[in-house]
């Protein structure tokens, strides 16, 4: 995979940030074996939450959807600093969460906002298992957090 992950990334006009720090008692991201867990991943720009509240209410789902590939963009920095983005040979799963509004359905198409993004970077090797889950309420009032496992070299 190596430098074709980062042509795609000029190719779409993505630069992986820097890690964003954590707000509480955990690592971004730890590898053990080929295995890199990254931490759940808010959608954080420049140390800003760029929205915040419930999707569906406070949010419409296709911010949600941006908010979502913004945490996997975050996500991605994480192992980037980790082990670097060429070392990755696979995304394996990927869980979203999305503060959802009482009668909010859309969790699925939200979270797509990261598995498009990992689609996109990674090709076939972007392919995953995922889950996306309603919550009440996220960590920051953060309309969206993503948390991801991927396969390294």
């Amino acid at each position: 995979m190596g430098s074709e992950v980062f042509a795609r990334l000029e190719e779409l006009g993505l630069t992986i940030p820097p890690v964003v720090p954590p707000v509480a008692a955990y690592v971004p991201a730890l590898r053990t074996g080929n295995h890199v867990y990254v931490s759940g991943q808010l959608p954080m720009i420049d140390g800003k939450l760029p929205a915040a509240g419930l999707v569906g209410a406070d949010v419409t789902a296709e911010q949600a959807k941006d908010l979502a590939r913004q945490a996997g963009l975050n996500a991605l920095g994480a192992v980037h600093a980790l082990v670097g983005l060429d070392k990755v040979v696979q995304v394996v799963k990927i869980v979203g969460f999305v503060a959802s509004a009482p009668g909010f359905t859309g969790q699925p198409g939200v979270v797509n906002g990261a598995s498009e993004l990992f689609g996109e970077v990674f090709g076939e090797a972007g392919k995953h298992a995922r889950s996306a889950v309603g919550v009440s309420v996220l960590p920051l009032n953060t309309p969206v957090e993503v948390e991801a496992i991927f396969e390294v070299a």
